[in-house]
C-alpha cells in the first residue's frame, strides 16, 4: 500500500506522532460545542459515553516500490582520460540570494545560505544541516547501484568555475569511474540549472542526487517532523506528500512524469523541475539520528532526485513564498498547503497580506483589522443568535418543569424520548432554534483553523513582529504570556454579558470554567492565532454591549404550565 498522501486532504502528520494539532483542536471544539448544546435542556442524567472512532488498522508494510527510470537514449556527457584533483578544496558561488559552498570531494554542497532569511537564533539561514550531513551524506551526493563501483562521493574532482562566477562544473575520469556535475545559478532568482552524469567501467549508471541529514531551518523545535518529500504527478494531476515513515523499510522510490519533485520543511523547499515529459525518479530516505547531543534518535527524511544515467533539471531552492513560487512555475504555488479550509485560508492570507502591504505595514495589525471585518460581517447572525438565546432564557422555567416531570428516569427509559419530544415541541411553539446560540461559535471554527494554517505555512508571517511579540508564528517568548491571559479575561467578561440559558447552578459553574479551558488550549499556540481570538472577543464584548442596550431587558420568564383545577360537586 502506498504511504503517500494527497496534500489537498489535509496536512500530513509528523512521522511517529499521534493526531495532528489541527485534528486535536477540531475534536476539542466539537466536544465543547456538544456540551454547550446538550446542557441547554438536559440536566441531571448521566452523560453518554463519547463514541470513539476506532483507529484504522495499519496496512501491511509494502516493499519500497522501485520503478525503472526512462531508458538512456544517448551516451552521457562524461569526461575521458585521467582527470582528478590532488586534494580537497572548497569553492564558493555567490548570487544576490545565495551563498553556496561546494567541495570537490564528490562535487557536493557543504553550505547553502539564503541571504535574505535567518534562523530562529538570528543567524544566516543555512539550508544544510552539517551535523546530519556528516552522518549521512552531503547534499547532491550520488546514490547509484553499480556492482564493483567506486565510492562516488569520495572522488576528488577537478573544479571549473565560470568566468561570471555564477556556474561551476566538476569532473572526474579514471579507468573505473567517470563523473560530471554542473551547477549554473541565476543572479537574482531562486533557481539553479543542474546536470549530472555517472559511468562505471565505461558503462552509464542510473543514479539520483540526494539531500539527506536535514533540510531547511533546522533550528526550530521538532524540525524532523516538518520534513516531507513531495511530487506533483501529472498523470494523476495531484500533489503527493510523503513522510519519513514511507521509507521505514528502506528507500521508497517513485518514478513518473512529475511537474516538480523534491523535499520541503515548514517554510522552505528544494524541488526539481524536470526537462520534458521523460520519466523522473523521486526517492524517499529515512535516516535515524539524534537531533541534539544526549537526545533520542528520530527519523530524518531525505530525498533523491534524477534516476537516469544523465540527469538534467532546473531546481528551485528557497522560501515557500507564493509570489516567488508562482514566478518560477505556476504549479509550485501548491507547495504551500492551506489544509482542509484552503477555500477560506488562502483568501484570508491574501487579505492579510494586502492590508499589510497597502495600509498598516504590520502583520499583527493586519490580523486585528481582518478579524474586526469578519466579526462585523457576522453581525446579523449574532443578533439573530442573541434573540434566540433570550427566548430560550424566557423558556427555562417551562423546560425545568418538564425536566422535573421526568426526573430520575434513565437514558434507556422509553419515556426519555417523550421528554425530548416535549422540549422540542416547546421550542417549536415559541420559534426557538436550540442551536441558535451556538451558531456564531460554529461559524468561527473555519476561520480559526484557516488562521491556524496561515500562521503555520505562510513564510511572510515567519518572524513578523507586533508590539512586544517577536514572532507571530510562534508563542510569546516571555515568562508569562500576555495574550493568552488577556484572552481568558475577555472570555470571562463576554460570557458574563451573554444571556444565559441555564438555571442550574452546577451547570453555570461548569460553563464558567470554559474560558480556562480555552486559555489552556491557546497558551502554547502561535501569538497570531491568540491575537485573532482575543480581538474577536473584544469585538464581541462591544457588540454584546450594543445588543443589550438596543434589545432591552430579557423577556419575562414564562410561567410553567399549571394543572387544571377541578370543581367539587356538592349534594343538594
Amino acid at each position: 500500500m502506498d504511504d503517500s498522501k494527497l496534500k489537498s486532504s489535509g496536512s500530513p502528520q509528523p512521522a511517529g506522532e499521534g493526531p495532528s494539532m489541527e485534528k486535536r483542536m477540531l475534536l476539542a471544539f466539537i466536544l465543547m460545542g456538544l456540551v454547550l448544546f446538550l446542557t441547554q435542556y438536559l440536566y441531571q442524567p448521566a452523560a453518554p459515553r463519547p463514541k470513539s472512532t476506532p483507529a484504522p488498522a495499519p496496512a501491511p508494510a509494502a516493499a519500497p516500490r522501485e520503478t525503472a527510470p526512462a531508458p538512456q537514449t544517448s551516451a552521457p556527457d562524461l569526461p575521458a582520460g585521467n582527470i582528478a584533483a590532488a586534494e580537497e578544496q572548497l569553492y564558493t558561488v555567490e548570487t544576490d540570494l545565495y551563498r553556496v559552498v561546494f567541495s570537490n570531494r564528490g562535487a557536493v554542497v557543504r553550505s547553502w545560505v539564503l541571504k535574505k532569511y535567518r534562523d530562529q537564533q538570528g543567524r544566516p539561514l543555512d539550508l544544510v544541516d552539517a551535523a546530519g550531513a556528516e552522518k549521512t551524506a552531503w547534499p547532491f551526493s550520488v546514490d547509484a547501484a553499480a556492482p564493483n563501483g567506486p565510492d562516488w562521493n569520495q572522488l576528488l574532482c577537478v573544479a571549473q568555475p565560470s568566468a561570471d562566477g555564477l556556474a561551476i562544473t566538476f569532473e572526474y575520469a579514471g579507468p573505473e569511474a567517470a563523473l560530471r556535475k554542473s551547477f549554473r545559478f541565476q543572479k537574482d532568482r531562486y533557481l539553479v540549472d543542474i546536470s549530472s552524469a555517472v559511468a562505471a567501467h565505461g558503462k552509464p549508471v542510473p543514479h539520483v542526487l540526494t539531500w539527506r541529514g536535514g533540510f531547511g531551518d533546522h533550528s526550530i523545535a521538532n524540525h524532523a517532523a516538518h520534513l516531507h518529500t513531495l511530487r506533483f504527478d501529472l498523470a494523476q494531476n495531484k500533489l503527493i506528500v510523503e513522510e519519513a515513515k514511507a521509507a521505514k523499510n528502506g528507500p521508497a522510490s517513485h518514478s513518473g512524469a512529475f511537474s516538480f519533485a523534491g523535499i520541503e520543511d515548514k517554510y522552505f523547499a528544494a524541488v526539481a523541475l524536470p526537462e520534458g515529459p521523460q520519466g523522473f525518479e523521486l526517492r524517499t530516505y529515512s535516516d535515524r539520528r539524534p537531533p541534539a547531543e544526549n537526545a533520542s534518535e528520530v527519523a530524518y527524511l531525505g530525498a533523491g532526485i534524477g534516476g537516469a544515467a544523465e540527469n538534467r533539471f532546473s531546481m528551485f531552492v528557497g522560501p515557500k513564498d507564493i509570489g516567488v513560487l508562482r514566478s518560477v512555475n505556476p504549479k509550485l504555488e501548491q507547495v504551500v498547503d492551506f489544509g482542509w479550509f484552503s477555500f477560506i485560508a488562502k483568501p484570508l492570507f491574501l487579505s492579510i497580506n494586502w492590508i499589510n502591504n497597502r495600509w498598516v505595514h504590520n502583520y499583527g495589525w493586519s490580523i486585528v483589522l481582518v478579524t474586526v471585518i469578519i466579526n462585523f460581517l457576522m453581525l446579523p447572525l449574532k443578533y439573530t443568535s442573541l434573540r434566540s438565546m433570550k427566548k430560550m432564557q424566557a423558556l427555562q422555567p417551562q423546560i425545568q418543569a418538564i425536566n422535573e416531570k421526568y426526573k430520575g428516569i434513565s437514558l434507556r427509559d422509553p419515556r426519555k424520548s417523550e421528554q425530548q419530544q416535549e422540549i422540542m415541541e416547546l421550542y417549536k411553539k415559541h420559534g426557538v432554534n436550540p442551536m441558535g446560540g451556538c451558531m456564531p461559535m460554529l461559524l468561527q471554527l473555519p476561520f480559526f483553523f484557516a488562521f491556524y494554517k496561515v500562521l503555520t505555512v505562510a513564510i511572510e508571517l515567519r518572524g513578523a513582529e507586533w508590539l512586544w511579540v517577536k514572532d507571530l508564528s510562534e508563542p510569546e517568548q516571555i515568562p508569562i504570556r500576555i495574550l493568552p491571559i488577556a484572552m481568558i479575561i475577555s472570555q470571562f467578561v463576554m460570557q458574563k454579558m451573554t444571556p444565559t440559558t441555564m438555571t442550574d447552578p452546577t451547570q453555570q459553574r461548569m460553563m464558567m470554567l470554559m474560558p480556562l479551558v480555552f486559555g489552556f488550549m491557546f497558551y502554547g499556540l502561535s501569538s497570531g492565532l491568540v491575537l485573532y481570538w482575543l480581538t474577536g472577543n473584544l469585538v464581541g464584548i462591544a457588540q454584546q454591549w450594543f445588543f443589550n442596550k438596543i434589545g432591552g431587558p430579557a423577556p419575562a420568564p414564562a410561567a410553567p404550565p399549571q394543572p387544571a383545577k377541578t370543581k367539587k360537586k356538592t349534594r343538594k
